[in-house]
């Protein structure tokens, strides 16, 4: 895991570089498609810290963007810009016991409905370090995208 000032997002494939994309991560014989991308929530990190006194580094919860001020739950079933890109939220993560193992910390129970957001790339660019994120209208999107898009199911 490394930081990066920016990304590009490829569409319906996931982060150019990374080890899913490639099909190299540990659960990428159980790709998805709302596995394109990951996003965690700071607060849920700093939440872990003060109540549960478990501190995990920003590179140690192995998704792909840390946000801030954003309530990922919120974002399930909706369409949302960052930098050029346009994505899909999929599905909230689920957390894992493989990242107890790697950090030797008891996240699992934790971090239940707070471990992020998986979501799809549905429009493909580049994305940086402080682009914010803001609500996609749907109807601003070609409608060959939507439908593409909205015609694999939330899981």
């Amino acid at each position: 895991m490394q930081a990066l000032s920016e990304a590009r997002l490829i569409a319906g494939a996931g982060i150019e570089g990374d080890r899913y994309t490639a099909r190299r991560g540990i659960y990428s014989k159980k790709h998805h498609i709302d596995r394109q991308a990951s996003l965690i929530e700071v607060e849920a990190l700093e939440a872990l810290a003060r109540d549960r006194n478990i501190e995990l580094a920003r590179h140690q919860h192995r998704r792909n963007l840390t946000t801030r001020g954003i309530p990922l739950n919120h974002l399930v079933g909706q369409y949302f810009r960052i930098g050029d890109c346009v994505l899909y939220g999929g599905r909230l993560n689920v957390p894992c016991l493989y990242l107890e193992k790697l950090v030797a910390k008891k996240v699992f129970k934790p971090l239940i409905n707070h471990s992020g957001l998986n979501r799809r790339i549905v429009v493909e660019g580049i994305m940086r370090v402080h682009d914010g994120i803001e609500w996609c209208d749907p109807g601003s999107l070609y409608v060959s995208i939507r439908l593409a898009n909205e015609a694999t199911p939330l899981e």
